[in-house]
C-alpha cells in the first residue's frame, strides 16, 4: 500500500465526507471512491460503515486511522530531519526544562563550547512533552527534561534523581519549627504547583509525590512557571515543591526545607535520537553524563 492511498484514507476519514475529501485532494469523487475500496479490498475488513451520513469509521477503521496518521507524520517529518541531521557537524541544537538550569546543565554548556568552539551551540527553552516532538522532527538534537516517557524512536538516560525539597514562606511556622518537615504537614497547605500547562508536567510529579503517601493537599494554586510559583510563596499564598538545585535561587521571603523522611524526588533525565550517533551529540551526551555524576 502506498502512502499517496494512506494520505487518501485520512482526509476521507477526517472530512467523512467523499465531496469534501476529494475537494481537499484536488480530485474527482469516483476516483477517490475507488481508492478507498482498494484500501479496503488489500485490508480484508471495511473501514467505514455502509449507509452512514455522514461517514462513520468501522472499528477497524479507527485502528487503520491511528497507523496510517502515525505513518504519515512520521513520512512528513522525514525531509526536515534529513535536512537537520546534515547539518550536525557544524550545529547542535539543545532544548531544556528552566529547572535543569539550577543544576549541572549550564557546567555541560561551558564544557562542550570549550571542548568543540568550533560547533554552534543554540539553546531553546520547551517542556519535556514538547522536546519530544522537536527530537522526532530534528529542530532540537539533545533535550534535557524531568518527564519519564516511551518511544521507540528516542532513546533517553536518567542523569540524576533530585531530591524535592519544600519552598516555603520566610515567616511560616513550618520554616520555624525544630521537627522535621513531612509531607503530612504541606498537605495542610495549599500546594502551588508548576507549570499549569502543558500536562503532563513537573506539576503531576508534585501531586504525584502528595499521592504516593495517600496524601491530598489542601488546595491547589496552578501557575505557569518556577518564579512565579516562589513569588506567590513569598506572598503566603501557599507552599512549592520544587528541585533541590533550586536552592540556590535565593528569592527573597523564601525558605527552603527538607522533607528527610518523603523520600521523594524528580529525574533529570536527557534524551536524544535512537540512532543518532553524530560526533557533536556524542561528545555533548558525554559531558553531561560526567558532569552530573558530579552534583
Amino acid at each position: 500500500m502506498e502512502l499517496r492511498q494512506l494520505r487518501y484514507f485520512i482526509a476521507v476519514a477526517e472530512e467523512m465526507n467523499i465531496t469534501r475529501a476529494a475537494n481537499r485532494l484536488h480530485m474527482t469523487q469516483p476516483p477517490l471512491s475507488r481508492q478507498i475500496q482498494q484500501i479496503e479490498e488489500n485490508v480484508g475488513l471495511p473501514l467505514f460503515e455502509r449507509g452512514s451520513r455522514p461517514l462513520r469509521l468501522t472499528e477497524a477503521g479507527r485502528i487503520f486511522y491511528a497507523q496510517a496518521k502515525r505513518l504519515i507524520d512520521e513520512a512528513d517529518e522525514l525531509a526536515p530531519l534529513t535536512r537537520r541531521l546534515a547539518q550536525l557537524a557544524e550545529r547542535v541544537v539543545i532544548g531544556f526544562v528552566p529547572s535543569t538550569l539550577y543544576g549541572a546543565l549550564p557546567a555541560v554548556i561551558r564544557a562542550f563550547r570549550e571542548a568543540a568552539p568550533h560547533i554552534e551551540l543554540s539553546l531553546i527553552e520547551m517542556f519535556t512533552i514538547e522536546q519530544l516532538g522537536a527530537l522526532k522532527g530534528g529542530r532540537i538534537d539533545v533535550g534535557f527534561g524531568r518527564l519519564r516517557f516511551d518511544d521507540a524512536q528516542l532513546a533517553r538516560e536518567v542523569l540524576v534523581e533530585e531530591r524535592m525539597i519544600a519552598a516555603l514562606p520566610q515567616d511560616h511556622p513550618l520554616a520555624r519549627q525544630k521537627k522535621a518537615l513531612t509531607l503530612a504537614a504541606l498537605a495542610q497547605e495549599t500546594l502551588i504547583v508548576y507549570p499549569s500547562t502543558p500536562r503532563p508536567s513537573y506539576a503531576d510529579q508534585q501531586l504525584s509525590a502528595m499521592h504516593d503517601h495517600a496524601l491530598e493537599p489542601k488546595a491547589i494554586h496552578e501557575v505557569r512557571e518556577l518564579q512565579t510559583a516562589l513569588g506567590l510563596v513569598a506572598a503566603q499564598v501557599g507552599v512549592c515543591l520544587v528541585p533541590e538545585s533550586v536552592e540556590g535561587l535565593r528569592a527573597h521571603g523564601v525558605v527552603y526545607r527538607p522533607i528527610p523522611a518523603a523520600n521523594v524526588a524528580s529525574p533529570i533525565i536527557m534524551s536524544r535520537r535512537l540512532q543518532d550517533e553524530s560526533p557533536t551529540t556524542t561528545l555533548l551526551c558525554s559531558l553531561a553524563r560526567e558532569l552530573f555524576k558530579r552534583v
